[in-house]
């Protein structure tokens, strides 16, 4: 297959965001330019530019590559409110193995990208069973990101509760979340 403009051989979109989530971990956003990834990738940076446009581009990316690993029920699960609770609580598990992508995901709201779209998909289509109206879904859908967020903001490696506290805590107030949207 002949290579793109500013592309090297051997050189894949995964390599660069698995290069980019490792300098992201060790170092920080503020490290994470298109400079020091190339650097790490032993590439001129123009080669990154055939994979991400630019640093924006690229921290969404990240932020969409890590929702691919949420478990995400089908929408036509037999049980909307319990298939909606394994959905966030997935998430919340996802956000905890990185908790230094937590602050982007609250930075960065509306999350872009085929993984995120296929989950707010989902999110939707459960939503959408449990009756409420559509003008309604996308309040519901931004209420329980915002709490899988938060909750694993709170129970972050400096967070003020141990893990399991946290995880407790979380459960049960996303159930009390998720009642409450039923109730409509």
């Amino acid at each position: 297959m002949p290579r793109g403009p500013g592309q090297r051989a051997g050189l894949t979109r995964a390599a660069v965001l698995d290069t980019a989530h490792a300098l992201l971990a060790e170092e920080g956003l503020d490290a994470l330019t298109m400079r020091a990834l190339a650097r790490r990738l032993g590439v001129a940076p123009n080669a990154l530019y055939s994979h991400v446009p630019g640093k924006t581009e690229l921290v969404d990316a990240l932020l969409d590559d890590r929702l691919s690993l949420v478990e995400a029920p089908a929408p036509e699960a037999p049980d909307p409110v319990a298939a909606l609770a394994e959905l966030m609580t997935s998430t919340y598990e996802v956000l905890l193995t990185r908790p230094d992508l937590v602050p982007l995901y609250l930075a960065r709201p509306g999350s872009r990208g085929p993984n995120a779209v296929r989950l707010g998909v989902t999110m939707d289509a459960l939503l959408a069973r449990l009756g409420l109206a559509a003008d309604a879904i996308g309040s519901a859908r931004r209420a329980l990101i915002l709490h899988a967020i938060g909750g694993a903001a709170f129970a972050g490696t400096d967070g003020p509760v141990p893990a399991e506290v946290a995880r407790s805590d979380f459960a049960r107030s996303l159930q009390w979340l998720l009642a409450g949207i039923a109730a409509g």
